[in-house]
């Protein structure tokens, strides 16, 4: 992502973090009646600080994923809200949807600057 960020900014690693979060929160919903499934998320404040350090998306991620603490445990052992992972997926997408908007414009601007439009 080292490029991405160069180019990019911050929002580079940012669309990237958000899509892994997505990807995450998803599986945490998909396993939702999986005994002992553990739910996990990332700290993307924690990722992203990492990510423009220069650690990459990967690595930013590794370091700053958590198992969630559930507020009502479940009896088989499972950690998976259902509605606390179905919010955070949607304001996730929403943010990620936005990333990937100004990026859009970013690469539009570029885009008419090589024209020299």
């Amino acid at each position: 992502m080292a490029d991405g960020h160069s180019l990019f900014g911050i929002h580079g690693a940012a669309l990237a973090l958000r899509s892994q979060r997505l990807s995450m929160l998803a599986s945490n919903i998909a396993n939702a009646a999986t005994p002992n499934y553990k739910a996990r998320d990332i700290d993307f404040d924690k990722a992203l600080k990492l990510a423009t350090q220069g650690r990459g998306t990967d690595a930013a991620v590794d370091n700053s994923v958590a198992y969630r603490v559930p507020v009502t445990p479940s009896l088989d052992g499972n950690t998976v809200e259902l509605s606390t992972e179905q919010t955070l997926f949607a304001e996730n997408a929403v943010q990620y949807r936005t990333t990937l908007a100004f990026l859009e414009g970013r690469i539009g601007t570029l885009k008419r600057a090589l024209k020299g439009e």
